[in-house]
């Protein structure tokens, strides 16, 4: 039995694979700051065999926990002599334009623990002055006296040449074994000095705690069970081992979401699907990512707590391109100063919890909004739910301020909140020059299959997937991964001056690496090398990245690279210069170690549509009122019998709701496929 555990910011979910094929699922509240009881309790509650667990993989919210709230390590930094400033100076572009107000972001290490030692490599890798080991002793000496928990280390040029980095990463191990420390080497090879100082900062600051927090996971299931394979998800959309995760913890920033958004691009493939648009909403937040050709976009241009009005912190790894905003099921409906409606981002989380539970929440959410329109059944809630008092919640917070009917109040919840996510549908699909009409709207989470259809009819997008264990997908989508590590090395080569010879042994020497890192468990033949190019016009500062072919480069191999880039910049950019000299600034290797998926098996069920429906119930639609509407058990659905709408399916944690242009059917996998109806 393979089995998936994600944790997000208000339930922990489980999915398991049998060997049959079977799946199953659940849900339980998370547990912070003790996570993994989180985890240990829905295992328990699902009731799996725990000696019979084969593969464990995990998802964790803790890195990104730890950067926001700030409850990392107390970090120094050790860096070239002359550049203590970088993480201050930071970049010059500024989001807020006309603010004269405005502050850049503060650096995670105060100024006082940012060390300076002498050593200096060119851009070529040419070491010019050798590192002065006194100084790094020093540093270590000053960093003890201040009680610092992690260092990091960041030379101008490592990325070419990492070997002081690596002399002052010794150093510190044999003199001071007990602290955590990371080189910026080690986690990126890319250029860009502020971005890469960044990245190896947050890497050391969440260490100890991300080191704390797998240990504790790992020795609490082994008390339960002996489970050989452990994997813990990564921010690009692959696995990777637990000793490994605890190196670089900041490749599990995003680490729940992306999973969800890997399992879409499966899923796709099994249906025949490859444009999507993956949409999940849970309880804090929606997120959202596009998916062309089945191929899910990475990217190394990922920042946390960026916005409209802070430039926020660059971190130099590859992350999933994903859109989030603070919308989902807990988000709290407010008045603003202006006494305009707002939905979130804040949430009332899984402590209190929406009015609806009965734990103490006393602000309306996006939940009781849908249970007070008929959307949610009280009788599905694992609390006793008093409708009252969840109706006087809304009408006091929200109707009365308007001097509408608690119900109409609900309504104008739910109609923010989808304008919410609807605009972050748009920041992934049309403001990068997508036609959301020709991709399908994948909805999961616990909250997407309710929203997703109005907002597929808002957006045009003809046909939304509901897909198995949609409440729980993300964790579905880890059992369906591969291990996964993505190597990028500046190699900046103007295209028409190209040696053959030498790229050849570049790319040669990454994959090398890589069969290292892959070489524990992991048979060679089960490695698979993708190979891309990132490249721009000469004079150009940002880059595209464009699809190479494996094997020896040729002239053929390099003007069709060249053709590839002025096609994709075209696609990005709406121009080419196809006499333009055109340059190449990083190799990325993408390697996927193969591990053997589970199979999931074809529904084989003989139930009607009859006994599928379980109730009418009034639901409260726009411009309609109370509307009496079927409600039917998603586990009892035929295979490929349409329902018209507006129609209602329930599942355990999750609800479909269609509306009178759409009809719904269940596909042979047993997802749910919703179309709109021919006019």
């Amino acid at each position: 039995m393979r089995v998936a555990t994600d944790i997000g910011g208000t339930f922990t979910d489980l999915v398991y694979v049998d060997d049959k094929g079977n799946i199953g699922i659940d849900k339980s509240s998370t547990t912070p700051p003790n996570f993994e009881k989180g985890v240990l309790d829905v295992i328990k509650k699902s009731g799996v065999d725990q000696s019979s667990i084969s593969m464990f993989i995990h998802g964790t919210t803790v890195i990104i926990n730890a950067l926001t709230e700030r409850k990392g390590a107390k970090t120094g930094l050790i860096t070239t002599k002359g550049f203590r400033d970088v993480l201050e100076i930071a970049r010059g572009n500024r989001p807020d334009l006309f603010n004269v107000n405005y502050e850049k972001p503060t650096p995670f290490v105060e100024r006082y623990l940012r060390r300076e030692v002498s050593e200096r490599v060119n851009y070529k890798g040419e070491v010019l002055r050798e590192l002065n080991t006194d100084e790094v002793k020093e540093c270590i000496d000053f960093f003890k006296k201040e009680g610092v928990e992690a260092i990091a280390v960041s030379f101008l040029h490592s990325y070419t040449n990492p070997s002081h980095e690596q002399q002052t990463v010794k150093l510190i191990k044999d003199l001071w074994p007990e602290v955590k420390v990371t080189a910026s080497s080690d986690i990126t090879q890319e250029w860009r000095e502020y971005e890469r100082t960044n990245t190896a900062v947050l890497n050391a600051y969440v260490q100890p705690a991300a080191t704390t927090y797998i240990n504790q996971l790992e020795n609490e299931l082994k008390t339960q069970a002996e489970i050989d394979q452990r994997y813990i998800m990564q921010s690009n959309g692959g696995t990777t081992k637990f000793a490994k995760a605890k190196e670089a913890p900041i490749n599990m920033v995003e680490s729940g979401p992306v999973a969800g958004i890997f399992g879409a691009a499966v899923l796709g493939e099994m249906i025949g699907e490859k444009n999507i648009i993956a949409f999940d909403i849970g309880g804090t937040t929606a997120k959202c990512s596009l998916i062309e050709n089945g191929e899910v976009k990475v990217s190394t241009d990922y920042y946390i707590e960026k916005d409209g009005r802070s430039a926020g912190y660059p971190i130099k790894t590859p992350v999933v391109d994903i859109i989030e905003i603070g919308n989902g099921g807990g988000s709290i409906a407010w008045i603003d100063g202006a006494g305009s409606l707002k939905v979130g981002p804040q949430s009332a989380g899984a402590t209190p919890g929406p009015v609806a539970y009965g734990q103490g929440g006393t602000e309306p959410t996006t939940t009781d909004a849908n249970l007070l329109t008929g959307r949610l059944s009280s009788e599905n809630f694992d609390y006793d739910v008093n409708l009252d008092t969840v109706r006087s919640a809304i009408a006091t917070k929200i109707g009365n301020h308007f001097g509408i009917t608690p119900e109409e109040a609900a309504l104008g919840i739910i109609r923010i909140a989808n304008s919410n996510m609807l605009n972050a549908l748009k920041l992934i699909s049309i403001r990068k020059g997508y036609n959301p009409q020709d991709f399908t709207l994948l909805a999961f989470g616990g909250g997407g299959s309710m929203h997703a259809p109005a907002l597929a009819l808002e957006l045009g997008v003809k046909k939304v997937v509901v897909p198995i264990a949609s409440p729980v997908f993300s964790a579905w989508g880890m059992l369906m991964t591969d291990l996964r590590h993505d190597y990028i090395q500046t190699y900046i080569k103007r295209m028409n001056d190209l040696p053959l010879e030498e790229i050849d042994c570049q790319w040669e020497e990454i994959e090398r690496n890589a069969l290292q890192h892959f070489s524990q468990g992991m048979e060679e033949d089960k490695v698979e090398f993708h190979r891309f190019a990132d490249m721009r016009y000469l004079g150009q500062e940002h880059t595209v990245k464009v699809p190479v072919a494996n094997g020896k480069w040729t002239d053929e191999a390099k003007r069709q690279a060249i053709e590839d880039f002025h096609k994709l910049h075209e696609k990005n950019y709406t121009f080419k210069l196809e006499d333009a000299q055109t340059e190449i600034v990083n190799l990325h290797v993408t390697a996927f170690g193969k591990v053997e998926k589970p199979t999931i098996s074809k529904l084989n069920r003989t139930s009607s549509l009859m006994e599928a429906k379980k109730e009418d119930r009034d639901v409260y639609y726009e411009n309609k009122g109370w509307v009496t509407t079927p409600v039917y058990d998603r586990d009892k659905l035929p295979v490929n019998e349409v329902i018209a709408g507006p129609a209602i399916v329930e599942e355990k944690a999750a609800v479909t709701v269609i509306y009178e242009q759409q009809k719904l059917y269940l596909d042979d996998y047993g997802n749910i496929i919703i179309e709109k109806e021919e006019n």
